[in-house]
């Protein structure tokens, strides 16, 4: 228990050093046209990018015109950078939304949409399907995780104590059926991992699958992992006979255990770790932390059903303290694996309560030092030699606690890891104003960002002609006035670019308010309007009202 102790200190300390920006889910930083901009023409391609690598998932991924209809071609994606094809929409003038949906490199479907405006902004057009996961695959996924932890404990636990642990004189039939039970657990797990991952990847609900979306699942790098478990799976259901009797050499349980450890890979290389800094590190300690896990709670359980009932007392002092041995290196390896796993994946002490994950953390080390707790007593108890039925209540509240650990664990995977907060701040968000203004003489649409105290907000402005056609400008002008107090209005000009029906310029909100914004342009010699509207700035950071 010391040294378990010294691990978390150890853990702790290191969490409080300054984290760097890690990979979790994949985040949105970026597009082109940015999200919430006005450009003049429409784009030829669309360009994402993300803070890790991502696949685009088929017939997720599309552009809608402001007159509704699809313009965009096959995406390709190139690490984090998506590259969306569209065509010239028959109403290029408004609002474009570009839906999409990608796998993250830790294999974890992201969704998301956004807008930007060709002109005069418009009516966002309707998104063509919920970029969500549904409610089904949500509460599946944790539930296929779950059951294929039970089926690691039932396997190993049983498997470990027939090989090496068992009394002699008592019958192996009833462990050897639940090994292979854990075994076909596993697989059944794979298989609904499997078949989630094609609902997970569409948006789709659980038991909406087409055989292209699995044929899809099957092809990609979290497919090909799951099937590669399945068949470690088999080549152990046909090496194991001879282990579970005790009767196997040295080398054939030395290759059970390879492909067993193998086999545990397969986890972490479809969750969090494979997309995480130091991954090879971070696998490697979650294969250890699976590993002793699946050994302790699986003896545990091997103690409740078979050996604390009905076997000779002279039989249990030997077990027994083989055992304590044994479970207490396990859980030494499982607190290791787990401090590994919590110092990357957490990466700050404040992260620990202020993220999802680091709750969820914090509530698995809580239950886990409980267990700690009843496994303390139940070591001393075995070198006390006490009676079986004292160590059958100990041991079973073992049980019970370690089930609610590998609950927890099953949810834990499926939530954003702590330090990928840095990057989710640093995800894009449409802000500013946008809106359109006319006259008789043009329309002008117009872009203030990002609407704040202080002289850092830039403005795009765009004419065109009623019907909506570019108009070229010789002359730009703003004027922004703060209502309600007694300040003198100010007046700037606005540079004109190529295309000319274009300007930009920049604007200064030096209080907190509502503010009259006035738009000059000169058309030819002769051609001048003014447009205007009010902007309101309320100094908070939020995003800004405008009429």
């Amino acid at each position: 228990m010391k040294r378990v102790l010294l691990l978390l200190l150890v853990a702790l300390g290191v969490l409080a050093v300054p984290a760097s920006p890690a990979q979790a889910h994949a985040s949105l930083l970026g597009a082109v046209p940015a999200p919430g901009s006005i450009v003049g023409t429409s784009p030829a391609e669309i360009v994402v990018t993300f803070s890790e690598a991502v696949t685009p998932v088929a017939g997720r991924i599309q552009v809608i015109a402001p007159d509704g209809k699809r313009i965009s071609g096959e995406a390709k994606a190139n690490g984090a950078t998506l590259r969306i094809p569209v065509r010239r929409a028959d109403q290029p003038l408004g609002t474009y939304l570009v839906s999409y949906r990608v796998i993250s490199a830790d294999s974890h479907p992201i969704g998301g949409a956004l807008t930007f405006s060709v002109g005069a902004p418009s009516t966002r057009p309707a998104d063509p399907g919920e970029a969500g996961t549904h409610r089904s695959v949500t509460l599946t996924t944790p539930v296929t995780r779950l059951l294929g932890y039970a089926g690691l404990t039932l396997a190993a636990g049983p498997a470990l104590f027939l090989a090496l642990l068992w009394p002699r004189r008592r019958s192996r039939l009833a462990a050897i059926r639940l090994t292979y039970a854990g075994l076909g657990l596993i697989g059944v797990a794979t298989l609904l991992s499997l078949w989630v991952q094609a609902p997970a990847s569409s948006g789709a609900a659980v038991w909406d699958v087409s055989a292209r979306e699995l044929g899809e699942v099957l092809g990609s790098a979290y497919g090909i992992t799951l099937l590669a478990r399945l068949g470690v799976l088999a080549v152990l259901a046909g090496l194991l006979p001879a282990v579970l009797r005790g009767a196997a050499g040295r080398l054939r349980a030395l290759g059970v255990i390879a492909l067993a450890l193998g086999g545990m890979t397969t986890w972490p290389l479809t969750g969090h770790a494979s997309a995480s800094p130091l991954a090879a590190v971070i696998v490697a300690a979650d294969v250890v932390h699976i590993a002793a896990m699946s050994v302790w709670l699986g003896g545990l359980v091997t103690l409740t059903v078979f050996l604390l009932r009905r076997t000779d007392p002279r039989v249990l002092g030997v077990v027994l303290p083989v055992w304590s041995r044994w479970a207490a290196l396990a859980v030494v390896w499982l607190v290791a694996g787990g401090v590994v796993q919590a110092v990357v994946q957490v990466g700050s002490v404040g992260a620990l309560w202020q993220t999802g994950y680091g709750r969820l953390l914090l509530a698995k080390v809580a239950v886990l030092a409980v267990t700690l707790t009843f496994a303390g007593y139940a070591r001393k108890l075995v070198h006390r030699s006490p009676g079986a039925a004292g160590m059958r209540r100990t041991v079973g509240a073992e049980v019970l606690a370690t089930v609610v650990v590998l609950g927890l664990s099953a949810v834990l995977v499926q939530v954003n890891p702590g330090r990928s907060a840095t990057v989710d701040q640093g995800a894009v968000r449409e802000e500013g104003v946008s809106q359109t203004l006319t006259s008789p003489l043009y329309t002008l649409q117009f872009n203030i960002y990002p609407v704040e105290i202080g002289d850092s907000n830039t403005i795009h402005a765009f004419v065109y002609t009623p019907a909506g056609a570019p108009l070229p400008a010789d002359e730009w002008s703003v004027t922004s006035r703060l209502l309600d107090q007694d300040l003198e209005p100010v007046t700037q000009p606005l540079l004109g670019l190529v295309p000319r029906h274009h300007a930009v310029g920049a604007i200064a909100f030096p209080l907190p308010g509502t503010y009259e914004i006035k738009f000059t342009v000169r058309i030819g010699e002769l051609d001048q309007a003014t447009v205007k509207t009010t902007v309101t700035v309320d100094g908070s950071g939020s995003v800004p009202a405008s009429r």
